[in-house]
């Protein structure tokens, strides 16, 4: 599941507003349970605000996006303008297929953290706000014409800890079967 290079963190970020673009970090600290601390989206309930308004008391399984380097450069060679947290994600990863990791699958980073991937993020038109186009670079079709969202994945903190760029990654598989990702 994971490519020929070796799993690592590329970059951390957080923001404390709600905006798209999370500012990088030195380091980010998981908390388990609820997320990143100091970022908008942290909590055991959602934060999204469109989620919040919805049903305040849900389970928030979007603690924590990352994003796989791949995409980025995937998108930079479209011609859009894309760095580390630009997209809003937490961790950028480098070396790993987050989109073909089952839900449930483990990635253990850094001394101690440990989050456990959801499901995956649903490009939103926000992504357009970035750059014109850039949320129809986020989707594709497979050859049955299956939508495939490509703006990473989501998961929640098991084991909190301090996560920085340069942390290897360590994917550990849930039981089988398998249950592919879905939208959270």
């Amino acid at each position: 599941m994971a490519t020929s290079t070796h799993p690592i963190v590329l970059a951390v970020n957080a923001s404390p507003t709600h905006s798209m673009a999370k500012g990088p970090q030195l380091a980010i600290r998981l908390l388990a349970g609820s997320g990143v601390a100091g970022d908008a989206h942290m909590g055991a309930t959602v934060k999204h605000r469109s989620r919040v308004a919805k049903d305040p008391t849900v389970r928030n399984l979007r603690q924590v996006h990352l994003i796989h380097a791949e995409l980025h450069d995937e998108l930079r060679g479209k011609g859009f303008d894309i760095a580390p947290g630009r997209m809003g994600e937490n961790i950028t990863t480098r070396g790993i297929g987050l989109l073909a990791l089952p839900t449930g699958t483990r990635l253990h980073m850094g001394a101690a953290a440990v989050i456990e991937i959801t499901g995956l993020r649903n490009p939103c038109s926000q992504l357009d706000k970035i750059q014109a186009g850039l949320m129809d670079a986020t989707l594709a079709r497979d050859r049955h014409g299956e939508l495939i969202r490509k703006a990473g994945v989501m998961a929640i903190v098991v084991a909190g800890g301090d996560v920085q760029a340069g942390d290897d990654i360590r994917i550990v598989l849930p039981p089988a079967p398998y249950q592919p990702l879905k939208p959270v």
